[in-house]
C-alpha cells in the first residue's frame, strides 16, 4: 500500500540493510494483523484499531525491547503514511509502546564452564558437527554477531598471517582479530571436510540441499540447539548467550569498557555500561553457596 517507504528509509534517513530487515519484519506483524481483521486500506486505520495491535504484542511472549523496537517502527511508518497522505491523521500518537528501562536488563551471558558443556554438545564427526563447532567457537571467542559470521568469506581470512577480518561491523568500522589456534584448526577441518563445493566466497553453507550460504538466522537456531541440548537454562538462548559470555568473560578479567566495546564492535560504550553493573560470579557463588560468606569478602 505504501511502496515507497523503504526507498525513504534508505535515502531520506540512511538506514543499513540490517534496519531495513527489521523494519520488513516487524511491519510484516503489523499487516497480518490487519489482514486478520479485515482491513484493506491504510485510510482504515483509526486509533482504536492501532491501540488493539499494540495491546497484542505487549500480551505476546516478547521481550519489552522487542515490543518497543516493533512501536518505535510503527511510528516511523505512521509519520510517513500521514506524511504522504495515506491516513488522514498522524496516528503515530497514539503508539504507546513499554517503559524500556536501560541497564534495566542483565545480559544472558553464561559461565565459562557451561560454554564448554555447549561445545562437548557438538559431533566434530559429521560435516553439520564441523560447521557448527567451528561458528561456536567465533561466537565464543570473538564475541561475533550471527549476521557477522554468515557474512564471513574465505578473503577474510589470512591464513599467511593468521588475522580473521571482520568487516562492516554495526558500528561502521571494520576489525581484524589475530586468528586463534583453535579457531584456525576449527575452520580448515569444516573447509576440507565439511563444506560443499562452491564458486561463492563465503564460508558457512547449508548441509543439505540446496547448497547455499546459510543466514544468521540459521546460525541463532544452531546455537540455540546446543544450548538446550546441554540443557542450559538462559533467557531467549541462542547466538546472543554466546556472544555476551564472550563480553562478560573480558568484563571479569578486568580490561577497559573501551577496548572490550571496541572488541566486539559496539556502537557505544553505553552498549557496554551494561555489563559492569553486576558482579555476575559473585552473584552466582551467592546463589550456589553461602551468599553471606560471599559478601562478606
Amino acid at each position: 500500500m505504501l511502496p515507497g517507504f523503504f526507498g525513504y528509509l534508505v535515502g531520506e534517513r540512511g538506514l543499513r540493510p540490517a534496519t531495513i530487515t527489521q523494519y520488513r519484519y516487524q511491519l510484516s506483524r503489523f499487516e497480518a494483523y490487519l489482514v486478520r481483521i479485515g482491513v484493506r486500506e491504510l485510510g482504515e486505520l483509526s486509533p482504536p484499531l492501532v491501540s488493539a495491535f499494540v495491546a497484542e504484542l505487549a500480551g505476546a511472549c516478547l521481550s519489552k525491547a522487542t515490543v518497543g523496537l516493533a512501536c518505535t517502527m510503527l511510528r516511523v511508518f505512521l509519520r510517513y503514511a500521514h506524511r504522504e497522505g495515506a491516513i488522514a491523521r498522524d496516528l503515530s500518537r497514539v503508539v504507546d509502546g513499554p517503559q524500556v528501562y536501560r541497564l534495566a536488563d542483565i545480559p544472558r551471558s553464561i559461565s565459562w564452564e557451561e560454554v564448554g558443556q555447549v561445545l562437548a554438545c557438538v559431533d566434530r564427526r559429521t560435516a553439520v558437527g564441523k560447521r557448527d563447532w567451528a561458528i561456536l567457537l567465533l561466537l565464543a571467542t570473538y564475541g561475533l554477531r550471527s549476521r557477522e559470521i554468515a557474512a564471513l568469506t574465505l578473503d577474510d581470512i589470512d591464513w599467511r598471517h593468521e588475522r580473521l577480518a571482520v568487516p562492516s561491523r554495526k558500528a561502521g568500522h571494520s576489525t581484524a582479530f589475530p586468528l586463534s589456534s583453535a579457531v584456525g584448526e576449527a575452520l580448515v577441518d569444516y573447509l576440507k571436510h565439511g563444506r560443499p563445493q562452491s564458486t561463492d566466497r563465503r564460508v558457512f553453507f547449508r548441509a543439505l540441499a540446496p547448497v547455499a550460504p546459510i543466514d544468521h538466522a540459521t546460525i541463532g537456531g544452531r546455537a540455540r540447539h546446543y544450548l538446550l541440548k546441554a540443557e542450559i537454562q538462559v533467557a531467549r538462548p541462542g547466538s546472543h548467550t554466546l556472544r555476551h559470555s564472550c563480553v562478560q568473560r573480558l568484563v571479569d578479567a578486568d580490561f577497559s569498557l573501551k577496548l572490550i566495546g571496541d572488541f566486539v564492535g559496539h556502537r557505544s560504550p553505553r552498549s557496554t555500561e551494561v555489563y559492569r553493573k553486576v558482579a555476575v560470579e559473585s552473584l552466582r557463588e551467592i546463589a550456589l553457596g553461602d551468599g553471606e560468606e560471599v559478601l562478606a569478602r
